[in-house]
C-alpha cells in the first residue's frame, strides 16, 4: 500500500467509531485526522514503542487513540506503508481532556480502546508512561503553568520514554498568525470559549524544555498546512 492509500484508510478506520457519537463527532473526526500532518507523521517516525503506555494530555475526542487503534488494524490487515517504521502495536492510551463534551463524545467512541478522563491537565495525577503527547494544547494555559506540566511530565516518563509536544512558533510571522486564526475558529465551532493565549517563540520552547532534563529534536508538522507548527521529541536523558 502506498501512503496516499494508507492516509484514506487510515482516515475512514480512525474516524469509524465516532459515528455513534453523532454526526458532529464523525465529520469532526474526518475532518481533523485527514488534514492534520500530526497523526501520520507521528506514525511515519515511528515515535511510538510496541506496548507502550501513552498519556495524552489534553485529548479532545480521542483522536490520537483512535489513531493508534487503527493503524494497529491496518497493520494486521498487512494495510502499512512500505519502507515505514514498524507500526504501533498494543498501544495503550489514556486521554485527560477538560472538555466534559469531548469526553462524552470519546468515550462513545472509543469505549475500552482508551481510558478518557474528564479533569485539569494542571492538577490531574499523571502516571508512569512510556509516552506523552501535548498536542496544540500548552499555550492555552499562563506560561509558569505550562512549565510545571512539563515538570510533572517529565517525572512522569520512563527511562527512554518520549514527549511529542507541538507547538506553534510565534517568531514564524504570518503563518503563526493565521494558525491563532484557525485556532480560535475551531475551537468556537466546538463550542469553547477562547480566552488569552500564552504562546512562545520555538527557540524558547527549545529552552524550556533542556533546563527541565529533554534532549530535544524539532521536526517541521505543518505539512499541507499554511501554519508554523514544530512537533517537539522530547527524550529523557
Amino acid at each position: 500500500m502506498n501512503e496516499r492509500e494508507f492516509r484514506a484508510a487510515l482516515v475512514d478506520t480512525a474516524a469509524a467509531p465516532y459515528r455513534q457519537a453523532g454526526r458532529f463527532a464523525w465529520h469532526f473526526a474526518r475532518g481533523k485526522i485527514g488534514s492534520d500532518p500530526a497523526f501520520v507523521g507521528m506514525l511515519r517516525l515511528g515515535l511510538f514503542r510496541p506496548n507502550a503506555r501513552v498519556l495524552d494530555l489534553g485529548c479532545g475526542q480521542g483522536l490520537l487513540a483512535s489513531t493508534l487503534v487503527a493503524a494497529d488494524r491496518l497493520h494486521a490487515r498487512g494495510a502499512w506503508p512500505s519502507g515505514w517504521p514498524p507500526a504501533p502495536s498494543g498501544i495503550r492510551v489514556r486521554g485527560i481532556e477538560l472538555m466534559p463534551r469531548d469526553v462524552e463524545r470519546a468515550r462513545h467512541a472509543l469505549g475500552d480502546g482508551a481510558e478518557v478522563e474528564q479533569g485539569d491537565i494542571r492538577s490531574a495525577a499523571f502516571d508512569a508512561v512510556d509516552a506523552v503527547v501535548i498536542l496544540d494544547v500548552l499555550h492555552y494555559i499562563p506560561r509558569a503553568e505550562q512549565e510545571a506540566v512539563l515538570v510533572r511530565v517529565r517525572h512522569a516518563l520512563s527511562p527512554g520514554g518520549v514527549l511529542l509536544l507541538r507547538v506553534g512558533d510565534a517568531a514564524a510571522g504570518l503563518p503563526f498568525r493565521v494558525s491563532q486564526g484557525v485556532d480560535r475558529v475551531v475551537t468556537f465551532v466546538r463550542g469553547h470559549r477562547l480566552a488569552q493565549l500564552y504562546c512562545r517563540p520555538l527557540r524558547e520552547w527549545i529552552d524550556v524544555l533542556t533546563a527541565i532534563g529533554f534532549e530535544v529534536q524539532a521536526l517541521p508538522m505543518s505539512e499541507g498546512t499554511p501554519f508554523a507548527n514544530v512537533l517537539l521529541v522530547g527524550r529523557v536523558r
